[in-house]
């Protein structure tokens, strides 16, 4: 993509070059052996975390940029990893004469050399610039001093923090105290001077060169590459991207042949005749809604690739319109292939025309219309700047276009202010074309019961008449003639359609691509929310403890009611099941943690660092662990994960709670239950002024876009655990992604909670000399997850670095102490260091410490018996369940109240429903097909589901994926309190909801006002808003993400529920193998019947001109006197009773004729089907908190 733009200066072929070009950079940074490899994400498996973040590094390099600016880039690489990039940007910089600007955090020694100059700010200002070597003496000649071991861009860094530098003997007086006159002496140094004349020196010699060259100041087009290339590349990439992504083909496929299978066999071998052409058109008009349905997610699937437009548009890679362009061009073969299976099993148990021009017919205008509803979709995400209305706008024309498709109600009975609606629906267009395509050209027989009268006594045709639309006679109906009168479709309008679904599709694919152009921007800004109202009350609380808050020292920590701990570990070996054998990741390692210690664990990327502390904190799930692990002397109990913190290297929180809110639900759950409110207030106030973290705590966690930053998270993930007081604390890499003075200053905490009694193990990368002596133990782990060191680290790193000098180890003066004995087991050929630790002096005498420990404390059990305070620790969780629930609960309802494009989004999805579904259905009356819209006005409410169901579930999955990587394993709350939240938290929003429809709706319709039918269908609303509620919330919990719930939508709702609950296919008309099983287990059976019956059992039907039946009579009887025998025994009245030459018959006299139709035999339906909806809603519900169960697995113990 990115292409020389004299390509002939540089090579003769370029897919060469490009192929040469990501060898040689792959190569570069250590991940050849990626080339291959997909990518991956959370969800599907790729490249590690490391790799991951070098192929970032990779694309950036790529684009050959004269100019590269490079921000943190070495954040999660460890030092060897972090070096070999900068050497890369030393050597393009070299021999490529590139400029290249980078920020970098915690930067080795040997990484900082690597640099020609330097910039040092402080507060925004400038206080140094100039060559990296002469940084150093520089600040030094001011009076600042270097501390030996400490990193030189730590050093630079910490000039102007009055708590981090150093002043040299002497200097105290003379050394500038702030910014300002740092500032000052640098602007006024013979080095600020040099930097000028050198700065001017290049700018003449720019000058010069535009004025010699006029040619070379023309703009040129940002991306080297033609617009057509782009786009080719852009559908290879799409192509591949699909490819790689096998695993959702696979289930998408799957979804289809199990919808096509289940919704085939509904309609099975339809017959040519008129008891099936309504369920013909029902047939054909599934699979436009499923095809158009399936594309809801491609709103998502833009704003998720809005993130790689922007990166590759800044990058000067291609244009976002050429993107959106390969993106369309691409779903062509995808879809055709994705929804080739569905078609042919679908088709042909549906008993579809069986001629190949009709099949082919069929299959291009879904086709088509699927394309055209995948650019719609996309082009809501691409024109949208925010998600949350993204999905209102698709709520609401997903909406409208399932109305106004013409199915559920015909193009001639909407009303003329709602028509435009339909002729701007692209389903139309394809519903009418293949239903042309299928019924226009048949002759399709009329029979009994649309034939009446029928009996043994009439049995001639010439007395008799068809109530479908269309019969040209007594037994035949014209299809063109049926679909025209009732559906407004043609069979010459056919191919127009056919242009008109085209001209959709590029309309909406260059709206996209426009969109895409305008919209895709960065929005760089770090923003953090507050909650104000808690601020107000704050500072009124502040008055009253303001003496108590100034006489209190921040640094003082509690540990009264922290006991003793001991932690021990021997032998240590876990196992993973690796295709079919086991993959070992840990061999054989030992330790102990002793009270007030802060124990180091370093090693290199991939050498279980990680693995390790998940193992002894008990986090694993899966796998095998073969050892001991002993907490004073004894395994480790119920409570030990209650009572032992872990912070995680990804900060995990619930993004709608302030500061305060977190800290305070972690202090209620975790510390004692006997402590109290007060209390846990008290000691939460506390920690926040150790972590700094008070000024900010009424500020709304957010995201990183909008939110906390990285290190305030790090510290809210550190109190997070602190506020449960807990006997050990378990850290993986709390420096990571901050600066060195923020990465000291954690360290620095952690020493004092050390030093108060805490227990602390800690992983972390390559710190810098002045971290590395925080700690008092380290446990260095080579690859393999074998141990080469356990022991003190000594003053100075003395000990650690005297065991590593006498095996050949030396560490030069300049290089930092605990970055030299990582590089030196990473890169070591010729010294096993794990074998050397094994047969070391060292390691006997920590095996025997370690011995010594536990035996110490069996001796004290066996004297000492347990107390009443040891047996209520050991509990699994610190609260009663009623608590949890309270108090999860409470903080669920806070999120939604939060969430506002959750809760706008499913009142403006209800909002939307009542109005159009009112106003489409407006004050309907009381003919025969008023019957039939009746019945699809009631449908119609159904539909609010999907829509909610696909908003509510990814927050489900989101607030589980919460509760499972950080709540569940810390033993905060059960798992019961977490499913009872998301159940009760939705209650009085599913309340609002219903009663918005109610009030839209019902009485726009024009149902009776009469409070024993409106208050039961009111009732039925409010239940009907929790069952599908339940239904969304159970499909979740037994899906894996919300990918796999998306696919699993269409099959429940859709294929199962909706189809099978007698309102699509009547009940005489479905198969028997379903009918008798799945239509009375369907909830929505029982939820139609209770809506339908209580508004239509006591209508008195009466039909329109058009609706009647008419025929001839035999001569000498009247129409009353012919008729007799046949109403007799069959619903409906005759219009015409005395009249001698034909007759007007209506099918029904009054309402609970049509319900019987249906399967609804009496007036107690209704109530009935309120009870039974209710049980639904309960066991739903209880399959939500089956599924929560089944998921909570027990981690993994040591195998005794």
């Amino acid at each position: 993509m990115k292409l020389p733009r004299h390509p002939s200066e540089y090579f003769q072929n370029p897919k060469t070059f490009a192929m040469e070009m990501t060898d040689s950079i792959l190569s570069e940074l250590g991940i050849s052996h990626t080339k291959k490899t997909i990518v991956g994400n959370e969800f599907v498996r790729g490249v590690s975390g490391g790799e991951r973040k070098r192929v970032s590094i990779a694309e950036v390099i790529a684009t050959q940029a004269c100019v590269q600016c490079w921000d943190n880039s070495t954040r999660g690489l460890d030092a060897k990893n972090a070096l070999d990039l900068v050497r890369v940007l030393r050597k393009s910089a070299a021999a490529e004469g590139k400029s290249i600007i980078a920020t970098l955090y915690q930067a080795g020694n040997r990484i900082y050399h690597q640099f020609d100059k330097t910039i040092v700010l402080a507060e925004g200002k400038q206080i140094y610039y100039g060559p990296a070597s002469e940084a150093k003496p520089y600040f030094e000649n001011l009076g600042f001093q270097c501390p030996p071991g400490v990193n030189i861009s730590d050093f630079l860094t910490s000039v102007a923090m009055h708590t981090e530098r150093m002043v040299r003997p002497g200097f105290e007086g003379v050394v500038p105290n702030t910014v300002d006159e740092l500032q000052d002496r640098y602007l006024h140094s013979d080095l600020y001077k040099r930097m000028m004349q050198d700065m001017a020196e290049k700018d003449s010699l720019v000058q010069e060169t535009e004025d010699s060259s006029p040619s070379f100041s023309q703009k040129e087009d940002l991306y080297t590459a033609s617009f057509a290339h782009q786009v080719w590349v852009c559908s290879k990439r799409q192509i591949q991207i699909t490819r790689g992504n096998w695993q959702s083909n696979i289930l998408q496929v799957c979804s289809s042949l199990v919808i096509a299978v289940i919704t085939g066999s509904l309609y099975f071998d339809l017959p040519n005749n008129s008891s099936s052409i309504f369920a013909k058109t029902g047939a054909l008009c599934f699979p436009v809604l499923y095809f158009a349905m399936t594309r809801m997610s491609e709103t998502t699937a833009s704003f998720s690739g809005k993130q790689i437009i922007s990166r590759q548009k800044r990058l000067a890679l291609c244009r976002p319109s050429a993107y959106a362009l390969a993106w369309a061009l691409t779903d062509v073969p995808i879809i055709a292939a994705v929804f080739s299976l569905f078609q042919i099993i679908y088709y042909f148990l549906v008993g579809f025309e069986r001629q190949a021009n009709k099949f082919f017919i069929c299959y291009l205008f879904l086709i088509l219309l699927t394309l055209s509803y995948a650019s719609m979709y996309r082009m809501i995400g691409a024109w949208c700047r925010h998600a949350g209305f993204a999905f209102q706008i698709n709520g609401l024309i997903t909406t409208m276009f399932l109305v106004y498709i013409g199915y559920m109600i015909p193009l001639g009975y909407i009303p003329v202010w709602f028509r435009w609606i339909a002729w701007m629906n692209p389903a139309v267009y394809a519903y009418n074309a293949i239903m042309a395509n299928e019924l226009a050209e048949r002759k399709i027989t009329c029979i009994e019961p649309q034939l009446v009268p029928f009996g043994s006594t009439y049995d001639e045709d010439q007395y008799r008449g068809c109530s479908v639309l269309g019969s040209t006679n007594g037994t035949v109906i014209d299809g063109e003639a049926f679909i025209s009168a009732r559906y407004w479709a043609s069979k010459k309008w056919m191919w127009i359609n056919f242009g008109i679904l085209v001209a959709f599709w590029i309309f909406f694919t260059l709206m996209t691509a426009i969109g895409f152009e305008i919209n895709v921007h960065r929005d760089s800004s770090q923003k953090i929310l507050f909650d104000h109202r808690a601020q107000v009350k704050e500072v009124a609380k502040l008055r009253d403890i303001e003496r108590a808050e100034a006489s209190r020292d921040p640094w003082k920590v509690t540990t009264s009611s922290q006991r003793q701990v001991i932690l021990t570990f021997k032998n240590l070996n876990y196992f993973v099941k690796h295709e079919r054998s086991e993959l070992q990741l840990l061999r054989g390692v030992s330790g102990f943690v002793k009270q007030g210690q802060l124990v180091a664990i370093m090693g290199t990327s991939g050498a279980g660092k990680t693995t390790l502390m998940d193992v002894l904190a008990q986090r694993k799930d899966t796998g095998r662990v073969e050892g001991s692990i002993l907490v004073n002397g004894k395994p480790q109990g119920i409570s030990f994960q209650r009572t032992t913190g872990y912070c995680e290297q990804n900060d995990i929180h619930e993004p709608t709670a302030t500061i305060w809110e977190s800290l305070m639900f972690s202090a209620r759950l975790r510390q004692d239950y006997s402590v109290s409110d007060a209390g846990k207030e008290e000691f939460v106030r506390k920690i926040m002024d150790l972590l700094e973290l008070t000024p900010y705590q009424h500020a709304v966690v957010g995201n990183l876009d909008s939110g906390l930053s990285i290190e305030q998270r790090k510290r809210l993930t550190l109190a997070t655990e602190l506020v449960a007081n807990p006997s050990l604390l378990f850290l993986d890499e709390p420096t990571s992604g901050l600066d060195a003075q923020s990465a000291l200053q954690v360290c620095r905490f952690m020493r004092k909670l050390a030093e108060a009694g805490q227990t602390i193990v800690c992983t972390i990368h390559q710190p810098s000399d002045s971290l590395f002596e925080t700690f008092d133990v380290l446990l260095l782990l080579s690859k393999g997850g074998r141990t080469a060191y356990f022991g003190p680290i000594g003053q100075g790193s003395k000990q650690v670095i005297e065991y590593f000098s006498r095996r050949g180890g030396e560490c030069s003066p300049d290089v930092s102490s605990a970055e030299h004995i990582v590089n030196l087991v990473q890169s070591s050929e010729d010294i096993d260091w794990s074998k050397e630790w094994l047969e070391s002096n060292e390691r006997a005498w920590a095996i025997a410490e370690l011995d010594k420990l536990n035996t110490n404390f069996l001796k004290d059990q066996r004297t000492n018996s347990p107390s009443l305070e040891d047996k209520e620790k050991e509990l699994r969780f610190a609260t009663p369940i009623y608590y949890q629930v309270l108090l999860v609960t409470r903080r669920q309802f806070m999120a939604l109240w939060r969430n506002p494009d959750y809760v706008w989004n499913k009142i403006l999805l209800h909002v939307t429903n009542a109005l159009f579904g009112g106003f489409t259905f407006w004050k309907l009356g009381n003919g025969t097909f008023d019957m039939q819209l009746h019945l699809m006005a009631v449908f119609n409410f159904v539909t609010v589901a999907p829509g909610c169901i696909n908003q509510l579930q990814p927050l489900y999955i989101r607030n589980r994926n919460i509760f499972e990587m950080r709540e569940k394993n810390s033993k905060i709350y059960h798992w019961f309190a977490f499913v009872a939240a998301q159940l009760l938290s939705e209650i009085p929003l599913l309340i609002i909801c219903g009663t918005i429809v109610f009030v839209g709706w019902y009485f726009a319709v024009g149902f009776p006002i009469k409070g024993s039918v409106s208050g039961l269908v009111y009732l039925e609303m409010l239940l009907y808003e929790c069952l599908y509620t339940s239904i969304g919330q159970a499909i979740a919990a037994c899906s894996p993400n919300a990918y796999f719930a998306a696919l699993a939508n269409p099959i429940v709702i859709g294929a199962i529920l909706i189809n099978f609950s007698g309102v699509v296919v009547p009940y005489s008309q479905i198969q028997a193998f379903w009918r008798f099983w799945l239509y009375y287990l369907n909830p929505f059976t029982y939820l139609t019947q209770s809506l339908l019956e209580p508004v239509v059992w006591d209508l008195h039907i009466q039909c329109k001109n058009d609706e009647l039946t008419s025929f001839k009579i035999p001569a000498g009887l009247t129409c009353g006197e012919y008729m007799a025998e046949f109403l007799s025994s069959n619903p409906g009245y005759v219009v015409n009773p005395n009249d001698t030459t034909s007759c007007a018959y209506c099918s029904y006299t009054n309402g609970s004729d049509y319900l019987e139709s249906l399967n609804i035999n009496g007036s107690y339906y209704g109530w009935r089907g309120v009870g039974i909806t209710a049980l639904f809603c309960i066991s739903s519900y209880g399959l939500v908190f089956l599924m929560m169960k089944l998921r909570t697995k027990a981690t993994k113990k040591v195998d005794s």
